[in-house]
């Protein structure tokens, strides 16, 4: 390191050190030299800004114009002439040369420019470059500043690197056209075209062409009025040369399109908040957030703490969006007695979060603001009642519910504010908020829409989303008793399902949007389609053994038909809440669920209700061991089914039965009674109750010693259930199978299939399921002294 700075000339000097002292000597002074000339060229360079800029300054007020005039006519930002005439940014011969033509002085200014180490140039004439500074702290995009590398090296030599607001489009172009640069034997240009600016307007292709033109060479004299021929010129003056064009907020194609060279060895790098994707030639990077580690990364270098738990946390409450991050690092900043914690604090309630988002200078909803303000009424419209909808993500029949659109005006305004980044599209069909948009949605542009607006789009996205859950709960579980609902004239149609499997598939998208929706109508006094949607999911839930979902939306469901005093809704509901909490093992919670409904069922003189909570009722006493009066409740009940001709209440009820005899020593006479109700399940198109008869069967052949009529039954329960998307009677199956491996001495294959069992349903309850009993006593049995916790999975 030392010997590379003693490489300038040193002055003599005489001493009466040793030789080995003079020599040590000398090799300090002459750093020391060294530090002295590159602070003297260091501080000349800086004094050279100073006099450009003061004289730039000085011409500019005496001709009577100001900063902005200035900062209009030669096409550079306000803030950068500031800081020129400050001596705080270097000047280039561009502007001078624009400042000089401008003011009408013509060879004034070069004179001043600064004179700093010269680069080898291959060419002769002028290189311009306006590049802006690169940012310093830049983090996470080394893929995709590959991607605009070899873009700009292809034969269109285009690249569109597009985003949302505040994602860090302009630092990636910057920082790629900054190390590309040298590569251009004729200079770069940096135009921004304001297609974002709200205090400025767009830059047309006519005012870029004269801008260019001037940068190129061209005296102002000699630049054509005509739009045409001035784009022509320019064309012409690129003709041969190697430039990399850099046009930073483009607001769309047209505006972009007449720019681009015809020279090949030309190229252009364009970035903006709309896709472009009209630009066939070019090559389109699309920049998301930044991926976890570097956000944290880019937090901690704004601010100096160290990465851990809370700045990962901030830095997700910025919704990992560069813009973001750096505001809020500057909040920080600013506050020297603030700790991570408060910073996290004020960003936590997303109410409040993107006024905390602003350091005075820069704030994300502003950023958004000019994203928004692009949009078409209709566009903007949809994009604030999208806020409404409380889910994560919505598909284009949410769309046309909440905005009161057709199909194919909601299917385009979707496109639209797609190609703009206002929405993401995760999965084919599917679009989302990012988080922080979401909050500016309903913050600033669904609080321009009328309440009244409001209220009755959430009412017919809520309407619609009862009628599709109700059509799939139909296909779904056919037979069940589905209650007459009214729908508004205005509420669209269902979504198209035409089977089960369809329906299936749709609850399985749909199921976390509609329990949000759920909650989000108890909360705005929805209450009649708070009970309703909770109703129609159960059949789902029962399915897929949702528990948390299914007793959060009954509780729900509960307040709602409290509030509306409708009391039949009231014990249905809370008849389901209870056969969640038995399907959980929470047996005294369930009783008291059955307990409140058997008695509104018996104050509204509903027969069929009270005979349901006694079939209820009677699992719960199977469940504690009661099973003698479990099989009188049950019996009780099957009597009103078959008086009433419900066959698929009494087929079920039979079932149950087949168990509490399995339970009280009487397994065969239960096979011969679950196999006499397994062809009814087939004729009603019921197969889940058809997988769960074959599970209680292969249950009883077991207890009876049966295992060859076990096995069948079992592995005919696996293929049904697994055919109609119950993984709790998938498992339920494989677990018996396990057993009868295990009591025929195969522990390998014992292991294997209890093994298959807890993948695909790792929760099966041993106080309510028969094999789980067996398959831990069985474990015990070969040689496990205690039977550990996790072997009963809650």
């Amino acid at each position: 390191m030392w010997r590379n700075r003693t490489s300038y000339p040193r002055e003599p000097a005489e001493s009466h050190e040793p030789a080995g002292s003079r020599a040590i000597a000398g090799q300090y002074r002459g750093t020391f030299s060294t530090a002295i000339l590159v602070i003297r060229r260091r501080w000349g360079l800086m004094s050279e800004r100073a006099t450009f800029g003061a004289e730039l300054r000085r011409r500019r007020v005496a001709a009577g114009h100001t900063l902005a005039w200035l900062a209009e006519r030669t096409h550079y930002s306000k803030g950068y002439l500031s800081k020129v005439e400050t001596g705080l940014a270097t000047p280039n011969p561009a502007l001078a040369t624009l400042c000089e033509t401008e003011l009408g002085i013509p060879g004034t200014l070069v004179a001043f420019l600064p004179h700093g180490p010269k680069r080898r140039r291959t060419r002769p004439d002028i290189r311009p470059s306006g590049l802006p500074s690169a940012t310093a702290d830049f983090t996470g995009r080394s893929a995709e500043m590959q991607r605009v590398r070899r873009a700009l090296q292809a034969d269109s030599g285009v690249c569109v690197v597009s985003g949302m607001g505040g994602v860090g489009k302009t630092a990636l172009a910057v920082r790629c056209a900054h190390r590309l640069e040298a590569g251009f034997a004729d200079g770069c240009l940096f135009v921004d075209l304001r297609g974002y600016d709200p205090e400025e307007h767009t830059a047309g292709p006519a005012a870029v062409h004269d801008r260019l033109l001037r940068v190129l060479g061209v005296p102002a004299e000699l630049i054509p009025a005509d739009p045409d021929d001035r784009a022509a010129l320019y064309r012409s003056r690129l003709r041969g040369r190697s430039v990399l064009l850099v046009l930073d907020n483009a607001v769309s194609a047209a505006q972009v399109r007449p720019l681009l060279p015809a020279e090949p060895k030309c190229r252009v790098l364009i970035t903006s908040r709309s896709r472009l994707t009209t630009i066939d030639d070019a090559c389109h990077v699309s920049l998301d957030v930044l991926p976890a580690p570097a956000a944290v990364e880019l937090f901690t270098a704004l601010t100096g703490l160290p990465p851990g738990d809370g700045v990962a946390r901030v830095a997700e409450r910025c919704g990992r969006l560069p813009l973001a991050i750096r505001i809020a690092a500057a909040r920080l900043r600013a506050h020297p007695a603030w700790h991570l914690g408060e910073l996290e604090r004020r960003l936590g309630a997303e109410a409040t979060r993107l006024g905390e988002l602003d350091d005075g200078e820069r704030t994300l909803s502003a950023a958004f603001l000019l994203s928004v303000r692009q949009l078409t009424a209709t566009e903007s419209r949809l994009f604030g009642l999208l806020a409404l909808h409380p889910g994560d993500d919505f598909d284009v029949h949410i769309a046309s519910a909440v905005g009161g659109l057709s199909l194919r005006e909601a299917d385009r305004t979707l496109e639209r504010l797609h190609d703009t980044y206002l929405l993401a599209q995760p999965d084919v069909a599917r679009y989302q908020f990012h988080d922080l948009l979401r909050t500016f949605a309903r913050e600033e542009v669904l609080t321009g829409t009328a309440e009244r607006d409001r209220a009755t789009a959430f009412r017919r996205l809520a309407g619609f989303a009862v009628r599709s859950t109700a059509s799939a709960d139909r296909l779904l579980t056919p037979q069940r008793f589905q209650p007459s609902i009214e729908f508004e004239p205005d509420v669209p149609e269902q979504v198209r399902l035409d089977d089960d499997e369809m329906a299936l598939a749709w609850f399985q998208t749909e199921w976390p949007n509609l329990v949000a929706l759920c909650r989000a109508a108890n909360d705005r006094g929805e209450h009649d389609r708070c009970w309703q949607l909770a109703y129609f999911l159960r059949g789902f839930f029962f399915t897929s053994k949702l528990w948390d979902a299914w007793i959060a939306t009954n509780r729900w469901a509960r307040e709602s038909a409290a509030a509306l005093d409708n009391r039949w809704a009231l014990a249905t509901v809370t008849a389901n809440l209870g056969v969640a909490m038995v399907d959980q093992g929470n047996l005294d919670e369930a009783a008291d669920c059955y307990r409140e409904a058997l008695g509104l069922y018996r104050d509204l003189g509903d027969g069929h209700g009270e005979s349901t909570m006694l079939a209820h009722r009677a699992w719960v006493a199977h469940y504690r061991g009661h099973h003698a009066e479990a099989l009188h409740d049950l019996r009780l009940a099957r009597v009103c089914y078959e008086r009433t001709g419900n066959r698929r209440n009494a087929a079920i009820t039979n079932r149950g039965i087949a168990l509490v005899m399995t339970a009280l020593g009487q397994p065969g006479e239960a096979a011969v009674l679950a196999t006499e109700i397994l062809p009814l399940f087939d004729e009603l198109g019921l197969p889940l109750d058809a997988a769960m008869t074959q599970n209680c069967l292969g249950w009883a052949w077991f207890r009876a010693g049966r295992e060859d009529l076990a096995t069948t039954a079992y592995q005919d329960a696996a293929t049904r259930a697994e055919a109609c998307g119950s993984a709790y009677e998938t498992a339920r199956a494989y677990t018996g199978l396990g057993n009868l491996a295990a009591a025929r001495g195969e522990r390998d294959a014992a292991a294997e299939l209890w093994a298959r069992a807890d993948e695909t349903h790792p929760v099966l309850d041993p106080i309510i399921v028969g094999e789980t009993r067996e398959r831990f006593a069985r474990r015990q049995a070969n040689g496990a002294a205690t039977i550990a916790a996790e072997d009963f999975p809650r």
